[in-house]
């Protein structure tokens, strides 16, 4: 297993805006030219003032007034489209980002993870992939800011070398001291977007098993839980929001009192006659129109902090554990042979083995069997271990069909041949999984939407479909935990029937303790602490085995 770890959240934000780069240089574009117009406003302002004052040639003050109006067109223009642009830039590189993070969580070489929460990374795709992709549209801001005050600084020096001084020098001290205030909010927020995703998943959780909850009357439990993950998760909103406070009231100090230094030398300077009336009116609406960009690139920090953080939290999914793509090649033709060290069994080609054991023991053969692709599990798979074999062929031939199955909230058509290999195998699996009888009873038959993770069917019908849906795959070896829970005997006696006819000539592992499957089954082996204790028929074990007697029919 090998986590790319090449790439950093800085880099991730470089990707994403490269990615949508055509977007964001038009939106950059747009926007310098917005602020540069927008800055050469109190310039034009003051030569307008200057000319009424010197009572000189009126055509002269004309053309400045028309020079002015153009500049409010262009500016207004340029804003509207060049804000187009970055939302439209912001927006695709979000989609982008969950698109990655979805093929991320699918990719077949991922390691699966037992503790992983899915509300987590829904939190992820969707708020932390917003502000990443929200990076994007504060670009063309930044350039924007950095024109006007290039602008600013260039009038200023015309004005006065001091004032210009002033500004350039100034510019680059405000904006380190703005980089060095983000560091606690960059740390505060990444520890608030940790804490509203756990949250967020405790509240999945609890909704996905209301239902057990009521059973046993935990809701009073349950609903205390919540509230200590709701509470920490105010705490640390409310923290990362003090530090946000903290960061924009001492920028706008610091930027207040940088601009309030810029007017204070600019009024002695006219004072002393070394600039004139018009002059230091463009200078002090210089001076308030930096306010802005300055304003804008403070924004920008903290934007940046917020960015960073969420870009972690996004790489944590995108660099998970998964394994090479390279290995060596399965046997061919497939065989359809299963060897598992611990406890010690051997599946032959074409045979249905049946295997009994304690909750515990069969939720760890299972676990291990979904894990072989992936690590060392001492499980061969044709006589090759799982984890050193090319992964496609592996998934290819074994499936782990696990006890706890989830639905697609789509239609029971649709969850069945979401992996088929064919309509032919569709129509055998809904038979031999009594999923065609489930159909008979819904409105819609086969069409007819399951709802969130099957919620619309029955306790008895969920395991149907799920079953239809891994006997549609076809794999040459098919592990099958508990396929029949909640389902009653004559249903379950048609089901094992079905599975045998489907599943002829192909390797299957039943992990049961139903009477019904065992029955169906070529051999039984009944495991007890990780060792076989004894094999056979399920009719002879039920007479030689007392054990297995009545674990099964207990």
């Amino acid at each position: 297993m090998i986590p790319d770890t090449s790439i950093r959240p800085g880099r991730l934000l470089g990707q994403t805006v490269g990615g949508q780069r055509w977007r964001v240089l038009g939106a950059a574009a747009l926007f310098m030219s917005w602020q540069a117009c927008e800055s050469l406003v109190p310039v034009s302002i003051g030569a307008v003032i200057q000319q009424a004052i010197g009572g000189q040639d009126g055509q002269r003050m004309a053309w400045w007034v028309l020079i002015l109006a153009g500049q409010f067109l262009t500016l207004s223009m340029s804003f509207r489209f060049g804000s187009r642009l970055a939302r439209s830039a912001a927006e695709h590189a979000g989609h982008g980002l969950r698109v990655r993070i979805a093929g991320a969580v699918l990719d077949p070489r991922r390691r699966p993870d037992p503790g992983h929460r899915p509300a987590t990374t829904v939190s992820i795709a969707g708020s932390d992939a917003d502000r990443v992709g929200a990076f994007c549209g504060l670009f063309p801001n930044v350039a924007g800011a950095v024109v006007s005050i290039m602008i600013a600084a260039i009038v200023l020096l015309r004005i006065s070398i001091p004032l210009g001084l002033l500004v350039l020098l100034g510019a680059p001290v405000l904006l380190a001291l703005v980089h060095l205030l983000a560091t606690p909010l960059e740390r505060r927020s990444g520890t608030e977007q940790e804490r509203a995703a756990h949250a967020t998943a405790l509240a999945t959780d609890l909704m996905d098993g209301l239902r057990v909850l009521k059973g046993f009357r935990g809701e009073t439990i349950a609903a205390r839980r919540y509230q200590r993950a709701s509470r920490v998760s105010m705490l640390a909103t409310l923290r990362a929001a003090r530090a946000e406070t903290v960061y924009e009231a001492a920028t706008a100090l610091a930027t207040m009192v940088f601009l309030a230094l810029v007017a204070l030398v600019g009024g002695r300077l006219a004072a002393g006659g070394r600039i004139d009336i018009g002059e230091l009116v463009a200078a002090v609406g210089l001076a308030q129109f930096l306010i802005g960009p300055l304003s804008s690139l403070s924004y920008t920090g903290a934007s940046l902090a917020r960015a960073r953080a969420s870009a972690a939290r996004v790489l944590a999914v995108l660099t998970g554990d998964r394994r090479e793509a390279g290995g060596a090649s399965l046997p061919e033709p497939a065989r359809g042979e299963l060897a598992v060290t611990r406890p010690e069994l051997r599946i032959h080609a074409g045979e249905i083995l049946g295997v009994v054991a304690t909750p515990a023991e069969a939720g760890a053969l299972v676990d291990a069997l979904a894990q072989a692709p992936y690590a060392e599990t001492g499980i061969l798979l044709d006589d090759t271990d799982p984890a050193t074999a090319q992964l496609e062929p592996v998934l290819t031939r074994m499936l782990v069909a696990r006890h706890d199955h989830q639905l697609f909230g789509e239609s029971v058509r649709a969850n069945v041949a979401a992996a088929a290999g064919d309509d032919a195998l569709v129509a055998a699996a809904l038979t031999a999984s009594d999923t065609d009888q489930v159909a008979r009873t819904l409105p819609e038959g086969l069409d007819s939407i399951v709802g969130e993770r099957g919620r619309a069917l029955s306790g008895g019908q969920r395991p149907r479909v799920a079953l239809a849906r891994a006997l549609a795959v076809g794999s040459e070896v098919l592990v099958l935990h508990d396929p029949t829970t909640a389902v009653d005997a004559a249903t379950e006696a048609r089901i094992a029937t079905g599975i045998r006819e489907l599943r002829r000539g192909r390797s299957t592992l039943v992990v049961t303790t139903s009477p019904a499957l065992l029955a169906a089954c070529d051999r039984v082996v009944h495991v007890a602490d990780g060792v076989v204790v004894s094999a056979g028929s399920h009719a002879e074990l039920l007479g030689t085995d007392p054990a297995y007697r009545e674990q099964v029919l207990a």
